[in-house]
């Protein structure tokens, strides 16, 4: 429990992974295979497909996990991505069977515009605060002047859902008040469609701060240090979201997550994005799938991982990932 495009430029569906393949191999050498969903991953999907494109096209469609589970339950698709595991109730209605398994990780900032606050230090009632509506001014959190914009997603999405469940974490208040989930009501703020959405609010908004994954800041728009469990102010980094990750067990179905992980070194909202990929009936795309699955989980592709703002799996983690791709069968 960060995972870059400039946001103005994306409009919630990165079809630029099918380009780029398309680009690299004469479309008679590629099978073609489509995915939809996390748009927390998306800027590291399309850099890693893009390294198999000589073998498999992979299009693959930022949808928001919400979309993207639905469309792979409805079997629209030949997999889905997801920021949270998929439930147990979804998965029964996939009669193909699931196999689940992390693709990568990643740090979710609390990201901000403000050009008169050049660091800012958030404690956990701090962060909750600024998303229940109690800290509206920029002079509350001693880091400039103004009114504070508040953005967030307001499509389904597993990055709502794991930013919120450390909210719940952090705050009784928070948890019994809103709560979390892939969508939840927010009690302030301005909505924007994926990462790519709310990243474009923040970066057109002076005074405005909001929740993205790590690859999506930059620009104007930089990220808070945010106080953890042990009482430190960490920032979002490959290594700080590294410690946190460490903490995660996954269970049977590979799903698993931290959301206020113990350690000195551990950034407080870190998570993993899923790939959801069905068991049978693949027929004669199954040796792409796992073609394309193994190379995302290569050294060549999780070794691009944090150029991007993501944090590369490794140890148990990549191991059991790598297992589960066994299992995706014809």
């Amino acid at each position: 429990m960060t995972f870059a495009r400039k946001a103005t430029t994306a409009a919630g569906t990165i079809t630029a992974v099918a380009l780029v393949a398309a680009a690299a191999t004469p479309l008679l050498a590629q099978a073609t295979i489509s995915g939809a969903g996390a748009t927390f991953p998306a800027p590291f999907y399309q850099r890693a497909f893009a390294g198999v494109a000589s073998k498999v096209r992979v299009n693959y469609q930022s949808v928001g996990s919400g979309a993207g589970v639905r469309q792979f339950v409805g079997g629209s698709v030949d997999f889905g991505a997801t920021d949270e595991p998929i439930k147990a109730a979804e998965a029964a209605k996939v009669k193909r069977g699931v196999v689940q398994f992390p693709a990568v990780g990643g740090t979710i900032a609390i990201a901000f515009n403000k050009s008169d606050c050049a660091k800012l230090n958030l404690t956990q009632k701090q962060a909750v605060d600024i998303f229940l509506g109690k800290i509206t001014t920029w002079e509350q959190l001693k880091c400039g002047k103004g009114k504070i914009t508040v953005a967030h997603r307001s499509d389904g999405s597993g990055t709502t859902f794991a930013f919120t469940n450390s909210l719940s974490a952090f705050s009784p208040e928070w948890k019994s008040r809103v709560g979390e989930g892939k969508a939840v009501k927010w009690p302030v703020g301005v909505g924007g469609k994926g990462n790519e959405g709310v990243a474009g609010v923040i970066q057109n908004t002076p005074g405005s701060i909001g929740y993205l994954n790590q690859a999506y800041v930059k620009g104007k728009i930089k990220a808070a240090a945010l106080q953890n469990k042990a009482g430190k102010f960490v920032m979002p980094t490959k290594e700080s979201g590294a410690a946190a990750l460490n903490n995660i067990k996954l269970n049977a179905n590979l799903a698993g997550e931290d959301p206020n992980p113990a350690g000195a070194n551990s950034y407080p909202i870190s998570t993993l994005t899923w790939i959801l990929a069905y068991r049978s009936g693949n027929g004669a795309k199954t040796n792409s799938m796992r073609t394309a699955m193994n190379h995302l989980l290569s050294p060549a592709a999780q070794n691009q991982a944090a150029s991007l703002g993501y944090v590369p799996l490794q140890g148990n983690i990549l191991n059991q990932a790598k297992k589960a791709v066994e299992r995706i069968g014809s």
